[in-house]
């Protein structure tokens, strides 16, 4: 047992590396650091920036926060930026409340508060939109912490990431927080040849533990056992799944009925009652669907799930009440807000992009606090906002992309369950996935137990990139520049590779090479000649072929019902009676449905018939023939077998393959009979080597056009942009042209399709609702499932300018085209009608209920496009030319457009 003196040197020695503002900074907290963040923050002290890979729930951002105080303490500014507003605004009022509204600013899309503070929490593209600019505001800037760095794989936004990092003044001190990824070495290396020194520091360990389990019925069972410490699938839950698997299938029988018991998963009511009674509670349960979520809520709210007392519904309703009361009566009538807050008020939600801003930071603030117990929520709850929970629940391990149903990757699914575990709460966390049909432990193993997801650049360059690069460095430093990105870094990370491939491909076939030297003559010359036979020979081949399948298809479109028709071979090899010739319209071959000899009805293509098919004989099919009747199939066959009684049908048809004489052929037989090689006794040892020559020079090929392919990949795209742009008076050379200024305040997707429609006026003479219905389609994208119907527009001026706007981007796809690109996707007319309405002064409901392409839209999904929206329209404000109407046009539209639902601000 220590004496209290040797506690107290242990902890003098324990803190004799903190400085002055780490000691400060440590006493803000009522619990002690872990090592990683104190290895961070000594780091940052020390002058370095860094890079911390850590998990969900971990506390990365006490590093960030960090940055916070240190600046405060050497009199600089601190940047704190975030992928997401709504995290944003939730770091804002975290500062706000430990340093005050005058210390504290607040920069988005939505929100300006206090921007010269020195402490400023913003949008990641506020900062890149500001680096461009040149922004005064950057003056005496000594730290940027970067939440959620791992964002920059994000393939629509994730370039923004890169362009802050590499754009930063040299003198900012970088802090880069991420989820854990496979390769953070990696990209700290990169972060230091871009940024200087930068202390890398990775931590795996999970503060809270966290527990993987499979609910198979009504019953949760661990999904690893520890064996000798080594963890191993429960053989308990394997024998369950199985025996389910079989009761699934319809093997197993239910008792007294001798019907089959099906296994189903639990419903969603079930699931909520069982983490209740097994104390797993609050929970957040990921349904990878909208109206998933909403239908979840529903049915525990029908079943009359309660989980809150009598104290914390008073206490629900008294906040949801004071958190709404900004909002419109008739638009909470709208959205449905009593039974919402009846929900709630039982410690029920959903949360997704649906949603009402306001109604999800309710959502957010009442589960923080421990008072809404049971979250259904879509996938984007895990990016970012700070919610954990106890238990996670999975009901799926797919889910819709917006193309098809996709696996969930590792990374996925450890961003999902990090939510599991509150930090200085719970002291465990659970991670539950729902067992569904086919579903196999294994499989939800490996997600759990994977640790391999990296990070991957989606950098490209763009036109609004372009001219800011240009303008601030000139064309050569600005291509440099772009080579510095990760994307490039990742690249010639590959080319290594490929190249050391390459070399050792180009050293083997220099002794390939010598192995079929001859000393008769030139070996290769007479391998090649081989070569050109052979290939030769296989070309006449496949001709042949094709004219055979060709002949085959003639003869399968001449069949007729009744015709009787002998399968060559295969599993339907024999006779067959032809019931519906199956002709394919859509050019993809006849497909003929026939009765076999078997009494099978079965569908035929023509990979069946490896020669062309002769009727043998016609039989009449009964007009009302039935083929799922057994009895009439039976008949059929019958009648067919009395028709062909004894005779003798021969031998089927095989495939003769006649050689034809074909010149070629002849002459590169003749000239291989005369070279001097074809003597050698050693000829066939040599032509081995040959044909191994050949096939890894092949390969040697491929790998060198990839090495080409991914060398200067970046500025080769930035070079073409730049082309397009001079062929559009955006750039003259090295100087950005006043279009070209006009152009790089434009931060949207569709950047060159917005500059040129100012530039052709063609929103010159509209009004304030037309020009927010034809800007809407450079913002707006559909869901999926909107696509089916033609969008209504405006008619009139809107409909006109819209017509324009998708005729001139047609145009620049065609530039785009001649220079190699394909960067500009199609104007998205879908939310014009939505748009108009709302900047026109039409009620919310209204405009829901006409929504997108006649689909109802959801409320958050109108106010985040309406803020999009905004947004653009404000940058518009910006670049107009002087004198343009647009500028005062789009600033009453913003007006016209910021009432209601959308004017509100989630700021405290």
């Amino acid at each position: 047992m220590t004496t209290p003196a040797e506690r107290y040197a242990a902890f003098r020695q324990k803190h004799a590396d903190d400085g002055a503002a780490l000691a400060s900074f440590r006493g803000l907290y009522d619990f002690a650091l872990d090592d990683f963040q104190l290895d961070a923050c000594r780091a940052l002290e020390a002058g370095d920036g860094v890079l911390v890979a850590a998990p969900t729930g971990s506390g990365k951002t006490v590093v960030g926060e960090f940055a916070v105080h240190l600046a405060l303490q050497q009199g600089m500014k601190c940047f704190y930026t975030t992928p997401i507003k709504a995290l944003s605004n939730q770091k804002y009022n975290d500062l706000v409340k430990r340093y005050g509204t005058a210390k504290v600013g607040l920069l988005t899309g939505d929100n300006s508060v206090n921007g010269e503070a020195p402490i400023v929490v913003m949008t990641t593209e506020v900062l890149r939109n500001m680096l461009y600019a040149g922004s005064a505001t950057l003056a005496g800037l000594g730290f940027a912490v970067m939440d959620e760095v791992h964002y920059l794989a994000d393939r629509f936004r994730g370039a923004v990431w890169e362009e802050v990092i590499i754009h930063l003044p040299e003198s900012v001190r970088l802090v880069a927080l991420s989820a854990t990824v496979s390769n953070a070495e990696e990209f700290g290396e990169w972060l230091g040849e871009v940024r200087g020194d930068t202390t890398v520091i990775v931590d795996e360990h999970r503060p809270v533990p966290l527990w993987q389990h499979m609910m198979v019925g009504h019953r949760i069972y661990d999904l690893f056992v520890n064996d000798d410490l080594t963890p191993r699938v429960n053989p308990t839950l394997m024998r369950v799944t199985r025996d389910a698997e079989r009761l699934t299938a319809g093997r197993g029988r239910g008792r007294g009925y001798g019907r089959p018991q099906r296994a189903r998963p639990p419903d969603r009511v079930q699931v909520i009652e069982k983490l209740d009674s097994e104390g797993l509670l609050p929970a957040i349960t990921f349904i990878f669907s909208r109206a998933g979520c909403d239908a979840a809520v529903q049915q525990c709210l029908h079943a009359g799930i309660r989980l809150t007392t009598d104290r914390e519904r008073h206490e629900i309703r008294q906040l949801v009440d004071e958190r709404t009361a900004h909002l419109p009566d008739e638009d909470l009538a709208v959205l449905g807000y009593l039974e919402w807050r009846d929900c709630l008020e039982r410690g029920l939600a959903a949360h997704h992009a649906g949603m009402l801003p306001a109604f999800k930071e309710v959502v957010e603030e009442l589960f923080t606090r421990g008072l809404v117990k049971a979250v259904f929520a879509t996938e984007t709850l895990a990016l970012g906002i700070n919610m954990p929970a106890r238990s996670v629940v999975i009901e799926k391990l797919d889910k819709w992309n917006g193309e098809t149903h996709a696996d969930l990757t590792p990374g996925e699914y450890t961003q999902l369950t990090g939510r599991a575990g509150r930090r200085g709460i719970d002291v465990e966390g659970h991670a539950v996935v729902l067992w569904q049909p086919g579903m196999d432990p294994l499989s939800v193993a490996g997600l759990a137990g994977t640790r391999t997801y990296p990070l991957r650049s989606s950098f490209q360059p763009s036109y609004n990139m372009a001219v800011n690069l240009v303008g601030q460095f000139g064309r050569e430093r600005a291509r440099t520049l772009l080579e510095e990105s990760f994307a490039q870094f990742q690249a010639d990370r590959a080319v290594v590779g490929l190249a050391k491939q390459l070399r050792k491909h180009e050293e083997a076939l220099e002794g390939y090479q010598e192995a079929m030297t001859c000393h008769l003559g030139d070996f290769p010359e007479y391998a090649a000649l081989r070569r050109r036979l052979s290939d030769r020979e296989a070309e006449l081949s496949r001709q042949r072929g094709a004219a055979r399948r060709a002949a085959a298809v003639r003869s399968l479109e001449a069949l007729q019902p009744g015709d009787v028709i002998r399968v060559p071979g295969g599993r339907r090899a024999g006779l067959a009676i032809v019931l519906d010739p199956g002709r394919n319209p859509r050019g993809h071959g006849p497909s003929p449905l026939v009765l076999t000899i078997g009494k099978q009805v079965k569908k035929l293509d023509p990979a069946d018939f490896p020669v062309p098919v002769e009727p043998l004989e016609k039989l009449r099919i009964p007009k009302n023939f039935n083929g799922r009747s057994p009895k009439e199939r039976a008949n059929l066959v019958s009648t067919l077998l009395a028709k062909i009684g004894d005779r003798d049908l021969g031998k089927p048809p095989r495939v003769r393959d006649h050689t034809v004489e074909d010149d070629e052929v002849n002459e590169l037989r003749r000239r291989i009979r005369q070279h001097p090689c074809h003597g050698c006794d050693q000829r066939e040892d040599h032509a081995r080597w040959a044909e191994r020559y050949y096939k890894l020079l092949r390969e040697t090929e491929g790998l060198r056009r990839r090495v080409e392919g991914r060398s200067h990949v970046i500025s080769r795209t930035f070079d073409r942009i730049c082309s397009v742009l001079e062929q559009l008076g955006y750039l003259d050379g090295e100087t950005v042209t006043d279009e070209g200024r006009r152009l790089g305040r434009l931060y949207t997707e569709l950047d060159l399709l917005t500059a040129e429609s100012l530039r052709n006026g063609l929103w010159e003479d509209l009004d304030p609702a037309e020009l927010a219905a034809c800007v809407s389609a450079l913002v707006f994208e559909s869901r999926a499932a909107d696509d089916a119907r033609r969008p209504k527009i405006p008619a009139g001026r809107a409909q006109d300018a819209l017509t324009a706007m998708l005729r001139l981007w047609g145009e620049l796809e065609g530039i785009e085209s001649d220079h190699g690109l394909s960067t500009l996707r199609e104007p998205d007319l879908g939310f014009a009608w939505a748009a108009f309405r709302w900047t026109k002064g039409h009620t919310l409901d209204a405009v829901l209920m006409d929504g997108v392409n006649g689909n109802e839209l959801a409320a958050g999904d109108f106010v985040r496009w309406i803020k999009q929206l905004m947004d653009l329209l404000g940058q518009l404000q910006n670049a107009a030319a002087p004198g343009s109407r647009i500028r005062q046009t789009a600033g009453k539209a913003v007006d016209a457009m910021r009432r209601g639902v959308v004017a509100y601000s989630s700021l405290t």
